[in-house]
């Protein structure tokens, strides 16, 4: 069974909010055979990343950057999954009070020497996340998870 891996760091109820829609996405019931597995950013292991099929990440701007605890997964995941993780689908999701140009900068260059492919557009919220937003947030969940359908 394939597997989508959602690492996340959530502290905060917008982020929340953000995660919930997208594990609401990732898990409805038209999504079948995928196997969704939710990790903290900082309990994340590269077993979990070999484990998994595609990866939809979240994470909070923090400084005009990812979280140190988004950015502490992919230093203990980079070198031990290079390889072995090239051309997976990925996405992710970005909250910030303002600016989240720095977080996505980020995490594309990061995902760029990994060699994961984009497989869905991200979603970036400022401020408190919209009806719309949290929307877009399942539509991601739902086509990262759809994606990976046998």
């Amino acid at each position: 069974m394939p597997t989508l891996l959602i690492v996340h760091h959530t502290p905060s109820p917008n982020v929340q909010s953000m995660f919930e829609a997208v594990v609401d996405g990732a898990t409805t019931d038209e999504i079948e055979g995928v196997d969704v597995v939710r990790r903290p950013a900082l309990a994340a292991t590269p077993s979990d990343v070999l484990a998994a099929d595609g990866y939809l990440l979240g994470t909070t701007a923090n400084l005009g950057y990812m979280s140190g605890a988004l950015k502490h997964f992919f230093d203990q995941v980079y070198y031990p999954c290079l390889d072995a993780t090239k051309g997976r689908p990925y996405s992710y999701y970005v909250h910030g009070g303002s600016d989240v140009s720095g977080t996505t900068r980020g995490i594309e260059r990061i995902v760029t020497g990994l060699g994961w492919e984009t497989s869905a557009a991200p979603v970036t919220v400022t401020g408190e996340p919209s009806k719309e937003d949290l929307e877009a947030c399942w539509e991601l969940g739902a086509t990262l998870a759809a994606s990976l359908m046998e």
